[in-house]
């Protein structure tokens, strides 16, 4: 054997590793990414708003409380775990990535988003960065994290596995909605709903439909 070919060996065993580290490095960018972002957005929020003003509290609004009413939602950081798992299968180029690998890339998106949203908030009032938040978002991170990551990496299976994956997000959202809707007055909460559920929807019927041809196309194939 030659040394260029014992070295190719040598790389070709380190792969599978090195792509597990860069779709870590990934998930640990896209949560911080994420928290950085949505408390950047609540200040915006909460710096345009006018709430000692009674019109502003009972119906006022503003663009930037919606979207840090839409970040900050519970289904926005659900979707942000499924996403770090999603990022598994592209990494990895196949459809069979493996679900525990997902629930890793999940539970260290949510962590870092939960890191970069209390220092962002340390920054703006000071303290210390880790008191910013409360201990229950941490094991929180690593309790949904997992399984909602471990869906992401499903989301390119075929079948009813790779339905259900697809389809967490936005039935989440649509439910969120009613269990849970977003917004401190009537205003808010009525936009906040309108946008969740006609993109739920929009999302809902794509994956459907994409779900039904795909099938359709097997079908005829192996006919």
């Amino acid at each position: 054997m030659t040394d260029d070919q014992r070295h190719g060996g040598r790389r070709q065993a380190r792969s599978p590793v090195t792509r597990l580290v860069v779709i870590l490095v990934q998930a640990l960018a896209v949560g911080a990414g994420f928290g950085a972002a949505t408390s950047l957005v609540n200040a915006v929020s909460h710096n345009s708003a006018d709430l000692e003003s009674s019109a502003y509290t009972t119906s006022g609004w503003s663009a930037a409380e919606i979207v840090s009413v839409l970040l900050d939602s519970g289904w926005a950081w659900a979707g942000l775990a499924v996403a770090a798992g999603w990022l598994l299968t592209r990494a990895e180029g196949s459809r069979r990535a493996a679900p525990a690998q997902g629930a890793a890339a999940g539970v260290l998106a949510l962590l870092a988003a939960t890191a970069a949203y209390s220092v962002a908030d340390t920054i703006r009032s000071g303290g210390p960065w880790y008191e910013s938040q409360q201990p229950v978002w941490w094991v929180a991170g690593v309790i949904f994290g997992a399984p909602l990551g471990a869906v992401g990496a499903c989301v390119r299976r075929p079948g009813a596995i790779g339905l259900f994956a697809r389809l967490t997000v936005p039935v989440g959202a649509a439910v969120q909605m009613v269990v849970l809707p977003p917004g401190r007055n009537e205003v808010v909460e009525t936009i906040g709903k309108t946008i969740v559920w006609t993109g739920a929807a929009a999302s809902i019927g794509f994956v459907v439909v994409r779900f039904l041809q795909e099938r359709r196309r097997r079908s005829v194939t192996a006919d």
